[in-house]
């Protein structure tokens, strides 16, 4: 070990909506916490160029400019907002132990996770292209079907996720082309049944993405291919949705916490409580439903609120100890 164990009063980890958001109740609550940021600061709302749908900004705001907005108003509560990433965890005793960048191990009172999740994409070069410029790829129909208002969209998937979202594009955009991998959805019956039957929802079957296409800043198409005859067409769109499904970034908690079959923290309903004392979970890392800048702040808040309350009544239960032998 190359740095001395530090003693923290609540550790936050990530800085997403959530992670600054209980940083900002935990520190006013003078919980002293220490918010370590992660591989991406900011979470996945910085690779969003404009958010219309969190409250208090009536012009819209960047991700980026939100996140560094965020951060400012935590700081302002003096929270200490470090940059490293937390890379292994031990939650088996009474102290919870926790290490950053595999060298400074830190003993916590308190811990939040707000690690966020992963959207998955294809992988593609010219898709990764188009989604670092901003250009019209995108994983959150919810959050970006506004700008694709009257146009012609592409969406990946074959879940409830992916018709969930189609059918939301559907109310805004002129067409949605739907494309399934396979000759049949993966989604509930009546999940698939609701967008075979609206009308500018077109479905191909057995279809795959071979490339993005775009005029070096924008999309403006997409080149797909059947997997069973190999022909290639391009279908004309701006914007290009990827609803495969997310992964929440919670590996390094699997051997402590309770994870469902998709890897999201299982919180005791109506809380930000896991299965461990003394940790709380927020954000996308638990939350695999609504996936919003709004709700992930709103459990960040809750985490902070449940971490100052376990924390009062384990104050309260060492004063009671000691004060039978006064």
């Amino acid at each position: 070990m190359s740095e001395k164990i530090e003693k923290v009063k609540c550790l936050i980890i990530g800085s997403g909506p959530a992670g600054y958001t209980a940083a900002i109740y935990a520190a006013r609550a003078n919980m002293k916490p220490v918010l370590y940021q992660g591989t991406q600061p900011g979470g996945q709302l910085t690779t969003t160029n404009e958010v219309e749908n969190f409250p208090g900004y009536p012009d819209g705001i960047t991700g980026p400019e939100m996140m560094i907005e965020l951060q400012k108003q935590a700081e302002r509560f003096d929270t200490e907002v470090r940059d490293g990433w937390v890379t292994k965890v031990d939650f088996s005793g009474d102290i919870h132990k926790v290490w950053v960048n595999d060298t400074k191990e830190i003993h916590c009172d308190t811990v939040i996770i707000s690690t966020g999740a992963s959207a998955m994409y294809l992988g593609l070069d010219s898709e990764q292209k188009y989604l670092k410029l901003g250009g019209g790829v995108s994983a959150c129909a919810v959050c970006d079907g506004f700008f694709y208002r009257n146009q012609e969209v592409v969406i990946v998937g074959a879940g409830d996720s992916a018709c969930e979202e189609a059918h939301y594009l559907s109310k805004l955009c002129k067409k949605v082309t739907m494309l399934v991998r396979r000759d049949e959805f993966r989604a509930s019956k009546i999940m698939a049944a609701r967008v075979q039957n609206t009308e500018n929802i077109e479905i191909l079957y057995n279809t795959e993405t071979e490339e993005v296409l775009g005029d070096g800043q924008v999309v403006t198409g997409v080149r797909v291919y059947n997997n069973q005859t190999n022909e290639k067409h391009d279908i004309p769109a701006t914007g290009f949705f990827v609803a495969i499904g997310h992964k929440p970034n919670t590996d390094i908690f699997k051997d402590f916490l309770d994870l469902d079959e998709t890897g999201y923290i299982i919180n005791v309903p109506g809380t930000s409580k896991t299965n461990v004392e003394g940790v709380f979970v927020s954000g996308d890392a638990a939350d695999h439903v609504y996936r919003q800048a709004v709700t992930a702040a709103g459990t960040g808040c809750m985490a902070a609120l449940d971490a100052e309350r376990w924390l009062a009544s384990k104050d309260s239960a060492f004063e009671v100890s000691t004060s039978n032998y006064n």
